[in-house]
């Protein structure tokens, strides 16, 4: 296991180097210069010395020579061109937290009610919950999260005044947001959930388990859970990185302090360093949660085990 996390972890850094490549061209190449404001209003030595200072009057290689110096030698995400003073390392710290907290809280809500829903689904197959559980697993795919938020808030917020519309620093700011993630997540949760459950709920241990006289509640949560729980592990990965990058639409629309306000406006200024920095962050996050996801599959089924460097 150690040795295939290590090189899961050599192929991880090889994946961010392309990434970090192929982001920094390609936002360099988008029409559009991120200092055209500044050279309105400054004085030209002033706007050339801006320029200067972020490498922005020398060649696009040389730029990036200099992105890579910077982030390898010094783990400087850069300076941000349109927030003064701002560099991406703090933006990060004191934002991603605020987006982590929503985040969380609709990782869990997705699981435990799509993990809930989609056995019960299973477990009544063809009746009238199992209908009802597929009508809210399409409408849950279909209906995108913003539109699930602007609903909570003419509902929750405005019409019955049960929770605050904007704001942050209090639990009761956060359930709006959370919930808007979470719902799309609860409906692939409870699909896959559904599914799964089918192909081992008449597997020979569960019908011993059944003829035994094992209780509905040990029989779901000792051996059909477990056992269904391994093909829905996969999903973990891109929940996580849906959630950050979901909930950078979510975030503006309650105002909540995270870093998808300065994502959205990094890519209409045009902000270069923002961009790269915000897109690593999400990178790395991803291929951390893969890495996760493969420790994890060992300890949900102890059959699977990693030998030279695959599985068996």
């Amino acid at each position: 296991m150690v040795k295939f996390i290590i090189k899961r972890s050599f192929y991880g850094i090889f994946t961010i180097f392309v990434i970090i490549t192929i982001t920094f061209f390609l936002i360099h190449a988008i029409p559009g210069d991120p200092m055209a404001q500044g050279e309105k209003h400054l004085p030209k030595e002033a706007y050339a010395n801006f320029r200067a200072k972020y490498h922005l009057d020398q060649p696009m290689h040389i730029q990036y020579i200099y992105y890579l110096k910077g982030l390898i030698t010094k783990g400087d995400l850069g300076e941000s061109l349109i927030y003064t003073g701002r560099t991406v390392n703090d933006t990060i710290i004191n934002y991603a937290p605020t987006s982590a907290v929503i985040g969380a809280q609709a990782a869990v809500i997705e699981i435990v009610f799509g993990l809930l829903l989609g056995i019960v689904a299973a477990l009544k197959r063809g009746k009238w919950v199992d209908q009802f559980v597929m009508f809210l697993v399409i409408l849950g795919v279909c209906v995108p999260s913003f539109v699930f938020a602007s609903l909570l808030q003419y509902f929750c917020a405005v019409k019955h005044n049960i929770l605050p519309l904007f704001g942050w620093g209090e639990f009761k700011h956060t359930i709006m947001p959370s919930i808007a993630l979470a719902l799309g997540g609860i409906a692939s949760y409870s699909k896959y959930m559904r599914n799964s459950t089918l192909s081992v709920v008449n597997e020979d241990y569960i019908v011993t388990a059944r003829a035994k006289g094992v209780s509905t509640f040990r029989l779901i949560f000792k051996h059909i859970l477990r056992n269904a729980m391994i093909p829905m592990v996969t999903l973990i990965a891109p929940n996580i990185l849906f959630i950050f990058t979901g909930a950078f639409v979510v975030e503006r629309m309650f105002a909540v302090p995270g870093i998808g306000a300065y994502f959205v406006n990094s890519v209409n200024l045009n902000d270069y360093s923002m961009i790269m920095g915000l897109t690593i962050f999400v990178a790395v996050l991803y291929i951390i949660s893969l890495i996760f996801v493969d420790i994890i599959y060992g300890l949900v089924d102890p059959r699977i085990r990693v030998a030279k460097g695959g599985r068996e």
